[in-house]
């Protein structure tokens, strides 16, 4: 029988205990034996639960059982994690987690700690939450170069633009209805909504699909704070529909770009029509083309079953899996990766006239006029030149609000 400890059990935590409960026979066909909780470590007191007997709060019983032979990190964050999982690593055992900042920060250490010490840290959860992403990346597209990613990686934002876009409803109040629902931090919804969580996600994707890591200090990041109503039904005049859009890109000269930002999102896009909490990530492969994952981002089990794919993984092939499943360390770089693409832009500007904003902008075409401003879809220009424009605009005695990059159809 496999002996398997849990560290934090809250939402995903409790999750994994219940699907290795529930899915108890097939994990074991699976695995070729038996998967048995054997601890819980969690600070809290859990007296009175029907599990009390697993629980532990000291980390150094699950280090000094033999029989425990994964460890699933559950726990958040990285001022308790990290340290955990190095333990855990440095003791042979293998990792399972759905902590995405961890991953995005420690990555590519926490993996070469893996190899070093003959064990497997997976972390299949952590992007896609119940949708399986990693793993397809790793083993299926194994003899693709992917050289495009981009992707709806928040539920709780899209859930809310979804929201904004059906019911005519401003942000505050779609935030306050996902915060009800429990998709939002009811406290600090920062992660979600300022693009925190999105960044760190696609600084993981961007990282496998390099091999080299990427980090999300360097990635520039926007949420979806400034988008209103009015720019929903702008976004629909040009047949579109703003997303929270996580990309990555390899440059010609070998570097990377990436960021995390509110799109225009062409209707015929495929990533227009996902919604709701649903998330969906599309890869561009040398051989394969194009290929879209597609599923629900969050949810207990969900996220759970995925981190107990991991756990079979673990136990079924160790170390093994890093053969495909690593990245190589890399210094951190100053200053933000860089983006010299030209796009199509929306602008939304105040203070001036539609006639100034359109001979500022140059080519392009007016898209609306309200009590938020005037907005104009401006034709192809690099993020330098709208900044550019954004400066004239200033001088001007107005101001740009927002600005959206067009995605390709």
């Amino acid at each position: 029988m496999a002996k398997i400890a849990i560290m934090g059990f809250g939402t995903v935590g409790s999750g994994v205990l219940e699907v290795c409960r529930r899915n108890a026979a097939s994990i074991a066909r699976r695995v070729g034996e038996p998967v048995e909780v054997k601890y819980i470590l969690d600070v809290r007191d859990f007296s009175g639960s029907p599990d009390a007997d697993l629980f532990v709060k000291d980390l150094d019983i699950i280090l000094n059982d033999p029989e425990v032979r994964v460890v699933v990190e559950t726990i958040g964050g990285t001022k308790f994690a990290y340290p955990y999982v190095r333990r855990c690593l440095e003791s042979g055992r293998s990792v399972c987690t759905s902590n995405k900042e961890m991953v995005a920060t420690y990555g590519a250490e926490l993996l070469a700690l893996a190899r070093e010490h003959g064990a497997a840290f997976l972390f299949e959860a952590s992007v896609g939450g119940g949708t399986p992403i990693i793993t397809p990346m790793h083993q299926c597209l194994a003899a693709n170069h992917i050289s495009r990613i981009e992707g709806i990686v928040n539920g709780t934002t899209n859930f809310m633009l979804t929201k904004m876009k059906r019911e005519n409803m401003g942000f505050d109040a779609a935030l306050k209805i996902a915060q009800q629902l429990g998709y939002a931090e009811t406290k600090v919804p920062g992660d979600d909504v300022v693009g925190r969580d999105a960044c760190r996600k696609i600084a993981i994707l961007a990282s496998l699909a390099s091999g080299k890591a990427v980090y999300p200090e360097n990635i520039p990041t926007r949420g979806i704070r400034q988008i209103t109503v009015a720019d929903i039904k702008a976004a629909e005049k040009l047949e579109s529909a703003i997303k929270l859009i996580a990309w990555y890109r390899e440059l010609p000269d070998g570097g990377v770009s990436a960021g995390v930002e509110p799109m225009l999102v062409p209707d015929n896009n495929q990533l227009a029509n996902v919604d709701d909490v649903f998330n969906a990530v599309l890869m561009k492969g040398d051989m394969l083309g194009d290929v879209i994952f597609y599923g629900k981002g969050a949810g207990k089990l969900p996220t759970a079953s995925a981190v107990v794919a991991d756990i079979i993984d673990a136990l079924k092939d160790g170390a093994a899996i890093h053969d495909s499943l690593f990245w190589q360390p890399a210094p951190k770089r100053e200053g933000m990766l860089p983006d010299d693409t030209a796009y199509a832009w929306y602008i939304r500007a105040k203070g001036i006239p539609a006639a100034v904003l359109a001979s500022v902008a140059g080519e392009g075409s007016p898209v609306d006029e309200g009590p938020e401003g005037v907005s104009y879809l401006m034709k192809d220009a690099t993020p330098a030149v709208v900044e550019a424009v954004s400066e004239k605009i200033a001088l001007l005695g107005g101001r740009v609000d927002l600005v959206l990059k067009q995605m390709d159809e």
